[in-house]
C-alpha cells in the first residue's frame, strides 16, 4: 500500500533539492555565461583544481563521462588557457591536467559563492544537521 503522506514528504524533498541546486548554481552560471562556458566547464575546473596533475582518464572517471563528452569543453578550456596539459614523465601517452593561474582565479571566483552559501547555511544549523546532510549526500552519491 502506498503511503501518500510519505510520498508527499519525499516530493517536497525533491522540490527543495531542485530549488537549492538552482540557488547554488545561479551565480557561478552567470560568471560562466559571460565567458561562453557552462556547468560542464565548471565541473572540470573544480575537479582539476582539487586534483592538480590529474590524468585525463582519472578525470573521466570522477565526472563519469565519455572521452567524447569531455573533448569539446576541455578543448575550450585549453584554448582559453584556463587549463594546461602536460605529458606524464612515466608515460608519454598520459596527459596530466592542471589549472593555469587564470584558471585558478576563475575557479576560485566560481566556488566562492558556493562556499559562502554552505558556510552561512551550516552556521545557521547545528553540527548534527551538517553531518547528517553530508551523510545523506554521500549516500545519494555512492548509492545504497
Amino acid at each position: 500500500m502506498i503511503d501518500l503522506k510519505r510520498t508527499k514528504e519525499l516530493h517536497q524533498a525533491i522540490e527543495l533539492m531542485y530549488f537549492a541546486y538552482r540557488a547554488f548554481t545561479i551565480e557561478p552560471d552567470k560568471l560562466l555565461a559571460k565567458r561562453g562556458l557552462n556547468r560542464v566547464h565548471h565541473r572540470i575546473l573544480y575537479f582539476v583544481a582539487r586534483n592538480p596533475g590529474i590524468a585525463v582518464n582519472e578525470l573521466l572517471s570522477i565526472l563519469d563521462v565519455s572521452k567524447q563528452a569531455l573533448n569539446q569543453p576541455m578543448r575550450q578550456l585549453l584554448e582559453m588557457r584556463l587549463v594546461d596539459s602536460a605529458r606524464a614523465n612515466y608515460d608519454g601517452r598520459v596527459k596530466l591536467l592542471s589549472l593555469t593561474e587564470k584558471g585558478i582565479k576563475l575557479e576560485q571566483r566560481l566556488s566562492e559563492t558556493q562556499i559562502k552559501m554552505f558556510s552561512e547555511t551550516f552556521a545557521k544549523s547545528n553540527k548534527d544537521a551538517e553531518h547528517a546532510w553530508i551523510d545523506i549526500m554521500r549516500t545519494m552519491s555512492i548509492g545504497n
